[in-house]
């Protein structure tokens, strides 16, 4: 969630930069015509203006390919002669001319790239994939042209080692710290050989990163399972095979069946289908995805970047590119990360194991019923035997709730009467807006005293154009400085039904629709002087509010408000509810092994010594001797992410995807204060939002923390909540 000096310093500077802004004349006086026909281009772009519309909202329906790379290369141009202003500046340093200054700096650079980098994620196509492709090492460039710049440095330690005696405020003091911790963190201080090898390595690691996304996109949308004869897609509903036979007629398949992938490990589809040799060639085609030796392979994407970190890290003093990650974060140490796992994981295999035993006993005398010889328990068999075992203990089937979560009523009368009961904020759609794609929803968000707090979008449906996951991002930040209120978005990754139908949801759509609106609530509440800190959080601690936010999806009244069957309107059932809670904790050992496997897998590569890193013939196996050597091989619960399409790793969560589980520490601490003081009330929604949500990162991370519940964080809340508490049984 950082972004170094404001929405500039996360970025970068090309080689060639265009034409200044404005018309330019000769020494004769006559019109240089390049730049005016320059001037008269960015005249037509509406990324050089700022958007009329109702804060700032972008003008998407202006919006072309072709604007991007024209801002991008003024916007680079603009913001070196804004910081060779302040670096060169004849007056000493203060903290208005320098610190402020960067605050100021990089308006139109940062705007276009947000808007473009949303977009590439939501709804990218070939030429939004080349411009990336292009711009991601000149951005890296900028980005070290500015923070390995001496004179600029030079002022920004001047009014560092001031800072306590400038009479600032409190937040104003930690802009200064944060400013001058980044600098060093780039390497700031390096010698002048040593930065400019910095400068090739972030130049390379940027090329290579957004090559590997294209790669994890460009693959699961090859991987779909083509399927010849409806009778083996047994056990999906007629609108999912309705699904996969327009599917494959997108593809060209008319009178086939395609069965789309996510980019997680395990696919949504394989609780449901009875074919068993069906459940395994969708599980193979997922988890072979960047290791096939094809166009798309990341493997020796990802042993170049484990040795350039590597490199990177050794250059900025630290042993490893994890503890140069955990330097920055809550955790502080690689130590304090790896005892936190460690804790976790023998009780998340064992409770796995035990959940093992239960489905290959289900298996057992199912074949034996049917008088055929059994099978082991294979990761394709996990899902769709833990749903009969779920039936079977507790009578309960998931797909038993879905007809009571219609999706728009679940977002309207669940996830924003959660935040009307809690906050008294309110919500209106709006229809006159423009929108980046069809399948879209925009709302105006109105503070309890009827003013504008923000302006939301909402995109749930899963598209080929759309990266897998689901996320918030925000278009633009809040901040005193600026005047700005945020416009923030959020994405899921939703099959769509066929036209006319209802778009009903899992459970696990439900509590992923109000995690991700905690994070949108965390940039709605923002009440920050400085742009540098909206939701400038550290990563393990960015998904704390977003969990918080996941229990009002079962809270009773606010469950009472959405839970209703979509054509009759009848309120979900008590005994179902009751199923439902009865079942809470069962499969969470395998969840939390899957995510330990994956979070383990992350800090084992990036805590690798140097002289010990993988090629990338190596880089499979080292992931088998890193899962086996922390206890996590346990075949059928594979990790979340396999290493070629784990793009956490590629991206913000590098060395740092261990941060959902310490998150989930925070905001299991949090949701037991909550409910020991009265549970979903105003007074809770004020205290939370006044001491964390609006402060982004104005102030410690962990101190926020301490602020609302009063101590430091407990693991054993954790412990209850995923069911990890009972003692080991042999």
């Amino acid at each position: 969630m950082k972004h170094p000096l404001a929405a500039a310093l996360a970025i970068a500077l090309t080689a060639a930069v265009s034409t200044a802004a404005s018309a330019q004349t000769t020494g004769d006086g006559s019109v240089n015509t390049a730049a005016a026909a320059s001037a008269g281009s960015q005249a037509a772009n509406p990324l050089f203006v700022q958007s009329p519309l109702p804060l700032r909202y972008p003008q998407f329906d202006q919006l072309k390919d072709e604007h991007f790379a024209p801002a991008f290369d003024a916007g680079m141009a603009r913001n070196l002669e804004e910081i060779e202003k302040i670096a060169t500046g004849k007056s000493a340093p203060t903290f208005e001319n320098t610190i402020i200054a960067l605050e100021k700096s990089g308006e139109l650079l940062g705007n276009a790239r947000r808007i473009f980098g949303n977009l590439n994620g939501t709804d990218t196509n070939d030429t939004r994939k080349k411009i990336n492709n292009e711009y991601a090492p000149k951005f890296a460039a900028h980005r070290d042209a500015i923070m390995l710049n001496p004179q600029l440095f030079e002022r920004v330690e001047a009014v560092y080692n001031q800072r306590n005696a400038l009479g600032l405020d409190a937040e104003g003091v930690r802009l200064v710290e944060e400013y001058y911790d980044d600098f060093v963190r780039s390497g700031a201080k390096l010698a002048e050989a040593d930065k400019a090898r910095l400068k090739e390595i972030n130049a390379r690691m940027a090329a290579l990163g957004t090559q590997f996304s294209n790669n994890v996109l460009d693959e699961v949308n090859d991987s779909a399972v083509l399927v010849d004869d409806v009778a083996e897609l047994a056990g999906l509903s007629e609108s999912q095979i309705a699904t996969a036979a327009a599917a494959a007629k997108a593809k060209g398949h008319e009178g086939k069946y395609l069965l789309t992938l996510l980019n997680t490990t395990g696919q949504p589809l394989l609780p449901q289908l009875d074919n068993r040799a069906l459940r395994e060639r969708v599980h193979k085609a997922s988890v072979a995805r960047g290791s096939r030796g094809n166009q798309w392979d990341n493997t020796g994407i990802v042993a170049e970047v484990l040795k350039l970190r590597g490199e990177r890290s050794a250059l900025l003093g630290y042993d490893t590119p994890a503890a140069f990650t955990l330097a920055d974060e809550t955790a502080g140490t690689v130590e304090a990360v790896n005892a936190m796992l460690g804790r976790l994981a023998p009780a998340a295999v064992a409770n796995a194991r035990r959940e093992g035993a239960a489905l290959q006993a289900m298996i057992d005398r199912e074949q034996a019923a049917k008088g055929e010889p059994s099978f082991q328990l294979e990761p394709w068999d996990w899902a769709y035997y833990t749903e009969k075992v779920r039936q079977a203990e507790y009578d309960f089937d998931d797909n038993q709730l879905k007809p009571y979560f219609e999706m728009k009523n679940v977002l309207e009368n669940g996830v924003f009467f959660a935040a009307t009961q809690l906050y008294g904020i309110t919500f209106k759609e709006r229809t006159d807006l423009p929108k980046y794609h069809a399948d879209t929803w925009t709302y105006d968000v109105f503070d309890k005293d009827g003013k504008q707090l923000s302006i939301f979008i909402f995109d749930p449906y899963a598209r080929p154009s759309k990266r897998g996951g689901a996320w918030m991002n925000s278009y633009v930040g809040e901040s005193e400085l600026e005047g700005t209120l945020p416009v923030v978005a959020n994405h899921q990754n939703i099959p769509k039904p066929p036209a006319g139908e209802p778009t009903l949801l899992t459970w696990d759509e439900v509590t992923t629709m109000f995690h991700e609106f905690g994070h949108a609530l965390h940039g709605m509440f923002s009440d920050v002087k400085y742009p540098y800190f909206f939701m400038d959080v550290p990563r393990d601690f960015v998904e704390f509010p977003s969990q918080v936010n996941e229990m009002w999806a079962d809270w009773p009244s606010i469950l009472a408000n959405y839970a209703k069957h979509h054509e009759t309107g009848e309120p979900l059932p008590q005994a179902l509810l009751d199923k439902k809670m009865a079942s809470a904790t069962f499969n969470e050992g395998f969840a939390t092994t899957e995510y330990l496997g994956a979070a383990m897998l992350d800090q084992y590569l990036h805590q690798l010594p140097q002289d010990q890193l993988p090629s990338a013939d190596q880089v499979m196996a080292t992931e088998a001797a890193a899962l086996k050597s922390v206890g996590l091989d346990y075949a059928p619960v594979p990790p979340r992410y396999r290493t070629p399409y784990f793009s956490h790793i590629m991206g913000g969560y590098a060395a740092a995807y261990y941060a959902y589980i310490w998150s989930e520490v925070l905001d299991a601490n949090t949701v037991e204060w909550i409910k020991a003081n009265g549970g979903l009330k105003p007074e809770n929604g004020d205290r939370l939002r006044n001491t964390l949500l609006s402060r982004g990162g104005a102030k410690d991370a962990k101190q926020l923390f301490v602020d609302f519940t009063g101590h430091e964080p407990r693991i054993e809340p954790l412990l209850k909540k995923r069911g990890l508490d009972a003692p080991a049984t042999n």
